[in-house]
């Protein structure tokens, strides 16, 4: 075991340690952009393991604005924030605090206002060579799965640990899979105006992720992340030979939504790329828990097409126009 995946499984650990004892009647799950993308995979686990325990997600300054009344003494708030700068986030801690629940940021970054104003903080790592058990996404899961095993004695928190450590191989072989792939579609779609995302369950935070983070904020190209099951309330009058669409294909439960969605798309479409998780090599990952997985892997494997798109565009993922550059 790797000196980073022990320091991770320690400072879970550090962070259950605290809330033994305490009541937990409620999850808020609080973020923005990219951070708060990766807390809808959580919220599909809560919605599915939790018992007794209620959840939701917010944006982190409509959290603060809306003022939940079930947010008191009984509640944890996970925040997220790579950079832990991010002035909603760092706010929100704060104003959780306020009210008296307990707070766990996860950043990339231990001294950053999000980790001082929250009660404990969780470092992950954040980049290509990076263990997949040490990513923000991994990290969350333990620490949801972590605080539902102990709260309600949920048995599937080893199974998600174990299939954690083992998602580095699989994360490999997938890239290696669609390295060829992502280059054909960087080529075919490096000139396109528009490129929507499509997905349900706990996929819907990749596809919304890919959508307002790279396609958006890194390539400056018109998206919008489409929910499986509301594409035949609206969306899906866009679908013609030259729209482009990113089809997600996951392994949970809402699989049927994005399976009939695709088979819309291609009775109409032509420009459709499909990523299915059933695809790809998913040793090492408990049977329980693959659905779970799912969005993990068509993420790492998004990331690779997203870097290809950049290449073929000649338009760099770092490259910016208002983003830290200007008042906002």
């Amino acid at each position: 075991m790797s000196k980073s995946v022990m320091n991770v499984k320690s400072n879970v650990k550090t962070v259950l340690d605290q809330l033994k004892g305490r009541k937990i009647n409620n999850i808020y799950l609080v973020a923005c952009g990219g951070s708060s993308a990766i807390m809808y995979s959580a919220k599909y686990i809560l919605d599915r393991e939790a018992k007794n325990i209620t959840s939701d997600l917010y944006s982190s300054n409509e959290f603060i604005h809306r003022n939940p009344q079930q947010l008191g003494k009984e509640s944890l708030v996970i925040l997220c924030s790579m950079s832990g700068t991010t002035p909603e986030t760092a706010e929100a801690a704060k104003f959780a605090k306020s009210k008296g629940a307990f707070t766990v940021a996860l950043t990339n970054e231990p001294a950053s206002p999000l980790a001082k104003n929250a009660d404990l903080y969780i470092k992950y790592e954040w980049g290509n060579g990076v263990n997949a058990f040490d990513t923000n996404l991994s990290v969350l899961y333990q620490l949801v799965f972590g605080v539902l095993h102990m709260a309600e004695n949920n048995e599937k928190f080893g199974k998600l640990v174990s299939s954690l450590e083992n998602l580095q191989p699989v994360y490999e072989k997938a890239l290696e899979q669609e390295a060829s792939n992502a280059r054909v579609f960087a080529q075919s779609h490096a000139k396109e105006p528009v490129i929507y995302t499509m997905a349900s369950g706990s996929n819907y935070g990749t596809a919304y992720s890919f959508s307002i983070c790279i396609l958006m904020e890194m390539q400056w190209i018109h998206s919008h992340a489409i929910h499986a099951g509301e594409y035949f309330h609206g969306p899906f009058e866009i679908i013609d030979e030259n729209v482009p669409f990113i089809i997600l294909l996951g392994l949970d439960e809402t699989r049927p939504l994005e399976e009939r969605a695709l088979s819309f798309s291609q009775r109409y479409g032509k420009k459709l790329t499909v990523l299915d998780a059933k695809q790809y090599d998913l040793d090492g990952i408990d049977e329980e828990v693959k659905g779970y997985i799912a969005p993990l892997i068509l993420n790492r494997v998004l990331r690779q097409y997203a870097e290809e798109l950049a290449e073929a565009r000649n338009h760099p993922l770092s490259k910016r126009r208002y983003m830290w550059k200007v008042e906002y």
